[in-house]
């Protein structure tokens, strides 16, 4: 009998009790709004970001209305202009140039490696194009943070982390966000913690996020804030930094606040099924599984293996005969964007030059979720099918 799998792929665990009555005690209140707090409240967000910048081990988080406004806003707070180029990854997803386009600057594509991350060698010719790197940590994988950061220092430039897939993840010993000058970070329903929609930036540089602070719609009610520099450090920057609104609410804050004191755990749980669907593909004929350095603590809240030059038509069989036994694929090699997947060249709005190299890693990803709902058992089932089905294809030819 064949197997077949009958979960669901985009079903998330439900709100832990904690929150929903922390969320329904906001919702009784009628106070959403970060800033609008009782005599003597300190309020929802102010906690969580202070929680935040505890569990990261910043000196400064602030919480946002989604990642991609904390990208947004990273690049404000730098002071990236218009027409300045910004580095960035090949390989990631499209609110990343899309954060770095709205704010009116060009992205620079640096490549990918088999690993599936950013490729430093390449990073290091480009290195002179653009005093700022936001770095995608895409599918959760993190490249050699200390070279990284060597190159960058060396070349004066300044690093934004795109944790929106490492949220509790490290780099000797190093949590993931803490490396650059400025971490950003997802709380939509498919990252580490769930609120929907919301976002984190934290740094330890109190210019920066006074920056932000006021980028994100505090008006002049930011010593409301409880992990922002001193109120003396906002005199420099409040006349002249524009309200771009982005703030998160106390609905948001109340959902999340119990979901970060459980964040190491649900690590834990996602690396569980991470490593039983990793074992299951080892050494399946023509698939190459991505080896995690030794020095990585990553998040296995999804998976990726590569189909390193397979032709098309072999990937989209793979796909097909996955999907029918229930098993949901996403692939990154597509000529036209798909769902959440696309490729430096989908986003017209960049002149990217061609990336031989990268196009034939990218060509052969193939990615799937492991959201928490999935059983050990499930996950070992999964691993079955798409061992069975990448093999039929291979020896097929």
């Amino acid at each position: 009998m064949t197997e077949r799998f009958t979960g669901t792929f985009t079903q998330q665990e439900p709100i832990p009790e904690e929150a929903i009555e922390a969320a329904v005690a906001v919702m009784r209140s009628g106070r959403l709004h970060r800033y609008n707090v009782a005599e003597g409240e300190v309020g929802e967000v102010a906690l969580l970001e202070q929680e935040f910048a505890a569990a990261m081990g910043s000196s400064y988080a602030l919480a946002l209305a989604s990642g991609g406004y904390a990208l947004g806003c990273a690049l404000r707070a730098l002071d990236v202009q218009s027409g300045d180029k910004v580095l960035t990854n090949a390989f990631t997803l499209a609110p990343v140039p899309g954060a770095i386009a709205a704010v009116g600057a060009v992205p620079v594509f640096v490549g990918v490696t088999e690993d599936l991350v950013i490729d430093l060698a390449d990073l290091e010719t480009k290195a002179d194009q653009a005093s700022v790197l936001m770095l995608s940590h895409m599918r959760g994988h993190l490249c050699d943070m200390d070279r990284l950061m060597a190159i960058c220092n060396a070349h004066d430039i300044q690093v934004i982390e795109d944790c929106a897939h490492t949220m509790g993840a490290r780099w000797n010993g190093r949590l993931s966000g803490t490396d650059g000058v400025i971490g950003c970070y997802s709380t939509q329903t498919y990252k580490h913690m769930n609120s929907g929609e919301g976002g984190f930036l934290i740094t330890d540089d109190p210019q920066v996020m006074a920056r932000a602070v006021m980028l994100s719609g505090s008006y002049m009610l930011y010593d409301r804030h409880l992990a922002a520099p001193a109120p003396e450090v906002f005199e420099a920057v409040k006349y002249d930094t524009p309200n771009v609104s982005g703030r998160m609410d106390h609905l948001r804050a109340a959902i999340l606040r119990p979901q970060l004191r459980d964040l190491d755990r649900q690590v834990a749980r996602w690396n569980e099924r991470y490593e039983v669907v990793e074992a299951g593909l080892r050494e399946t004929p023509g698939l190459t599984v991505i080896e995690r350095p030794e020095a990585e603590r990553y998040v296995g809240s999804s998976i990726q293996f590569l189909l390193l030059d397979w032709r098309e038509d072999q990937i989209d069989a793979v796909l097909n005969r996955c999907l029918a036994r229930g098993v949901e694929l996403k692939w990154f090699g597509g000529a036209e964007p798909s769902g959440f997947t696309s490729r430096y060249d989908s986003w017209r709005y960049v002149d990217a030059a061609p990336m031989p190299a990268s196009d034939r890693v990218l060509k052969g990803i193939v990615d799937m979720r492991l959201p928490l709902t999935f059983s050990l058992e499930d996950c070992a089932l999964i691993a079955r099918i798409i061992r069975a089905e990448v093999s039929a294809v291979y020896q097929a030819g």
